[in-house]
């Protein structure tokens, strides 16, 4: 396997910048470079030349022993001063090095996988992990990236493989009597492992939420101060704000921080009757993203806005309540009236649902999830009511272990890797 090396850290001028290798002339391209090959997993102070003697820098660097590094292969980091010029002096000199080339995108983080330090789920969450803008992201990757969702799979794996083996026995001795009857065993089994999916795939839509984001629409009718609180929300001018009813024609969104929560607010067209075409068209626009949102704070003058059909959910305030004097519930974007009252409760109702997220996260683990569920109640009708051959339940259940074992990579995932790693950098 060829030896391959890039910049791990980010591009441009940093205090410091590491530069990674992996592969059998990782500790051979160290010796080059600095004379010596430090002792394993030490940090040690070298001197860092080319070809021709020249000193590129004084750097750190770190051997590792196959078995024990991030990839599973002899690896070797280097971290030096991160002026452009220097990295750029260190690339060019390992590319002369024969046996070494340029990392692709996600080249370490899939040599992880293929040598076994990391299964694919793993690596999703090391992708979600380096995307994370909130901490509710950074702790919902954290503990798929720990190998949660693996150690679940792995359990419900060999339930079905215990109640495999326990159904081939009755179909081996079929002429001989068995002693204990196995039957209630293994629809326990499978009734444990269907109850687990089926709780994981309820959670999935929180856990897809927190990792792409929720949505909260601001609905009203034109001036009623909605644009003006989506700028104080945001801190900047997101939106136009204007006394001419009907300014905002399409919707506008702001992407925040709320309590370590990915929250995007959406400033939302005026909702009012009109026969300006364009206006309509932005107000058809607003109630149906509207409709979408994970929660509506709606703006009222004292009476429900056109269009909207209240929810259980949804936070109802006057709008400008600077300018009315209203002492019921009410905001204003001017002053600053009532936005952390706001804040505090799409915070406390968007947690309340983001409790309940599970171990899946992307859309191909709530698929693999459902399919697997699905043959195994289709097993489980087959030995409960004895409408089919037990033959036909042992294969929905090896057919529920082959859709498991997808999920976390060891069969049949080529299809999906090249999608996965593209949104890697060259240094992961």
């Amino acid at each position: 396997m060829d030896t391959i090396y890039a910049l791990a850290s980010a591009q441009g001028k940093a205090g410091v910048a590491v530069v990674r290798l992996s592969g059998p002339a990782a500790h051979d391209a160290i010796l080059r470079l600095c004379g010596r090959i430090p002792p394993m997993r030490h940090a040690t102070l070298c001197r860092v030349s080319s070809d021709d003697g020249s000193v590129i820098d004084t750097a750190l660097v770190l051997t590792f022993a196959k078995g024990a590094s991030f990839t599973g292969e002899t690896s070797a980091e280097i971290q030096l001063h991160g002026s452009r010029a220097t990295v750029a002096a260190l690339l060019v000199t390992l590319s002369k090095i024969p046996g070494l080339r340029l990392a692709e995108p996600g080249e370490f983080t899939r040599r992880a996988l293929e040598n076994g330090r990391l299964d694919l789920t793993e690596v999703e969450g090391l992708a979600d992990l380096i995307d994370a803008e909130t901490e509710a992201q950074r702790l919902q990757a954290l503990r798929v990236l720990s190998g949660a969702l693996g150690k679940k799979t792995e359990s419900w794996r060999t339930s079905l493989i215990r109640a495999m083996a326990l159904l081939e026995v009755t179909i081996d001795f079929a002429d001989e009597d068995v002693p204990v009857d196995v039957t209630p065993e293994v629809i326990a089994l499978l009734r444990d492992v269907t109850a687990s999916l089926v709780q994981e795939v309820a959670g999935f839509a929180a856990a897809e939420r927190i990792r792409d984001g929720f949505e909260v629409a601001i609905v009203g009718p034109p001036n009623i101060g909605k644009s003006t609180l989506l700028n104080t929300l945001a801190g900047r001018d997101a939106a136009i704000t204007s006394d001419v009813a009907g300014t905002t024609r399409d919707v506008i969104e702001v992407r925040m921080d709320v309590g370590g929560l990915p929250v995007t607010f959406l400033d939302t067209a005026g909702l009012r009757k009109t026969d300006d075409l364009v206006e309509g068209l932005g107000i058809e626009r607003a109630i149906a993203r509207a409709n979408q949102a994970d929660l509506r704070v709606i703006l009222t003058d004292g009476s429900v806005p056109d269009g909207v059909t209240l929810l259980d959910d949804d936070l109802i305030l006057r709008g400008k309540v600077d300018l009315v004097g209203d002492d019921g519930p009410g905001v204003s974007g001017k002053t600053g009236q009532g936005v952390t009252g706001l804040l505090n409760h799409v915070c406390a109702a968007l947690s309340q649902r983001a409790a309940g997220a599970g171990l899946a996260v992307h859309e191909r683990h709530r698929q693999a999830m459902t399919s697997s569920k699905a043959v195994l109640e289709s097993a489980l009708d087959a030995l409960e009511m004895g409408n089919r051959p037990t033959e036909l339940a042992v294969e929905d259940i090896r057919q529920a272990v082959a859709i498991l074992d997808a999920l976390v990579g060891r069969i049949d995932v080529e299809n999906v890797l090249d999608e996965i790693f593209s949104s890697f950098c060259l240094g992961k």
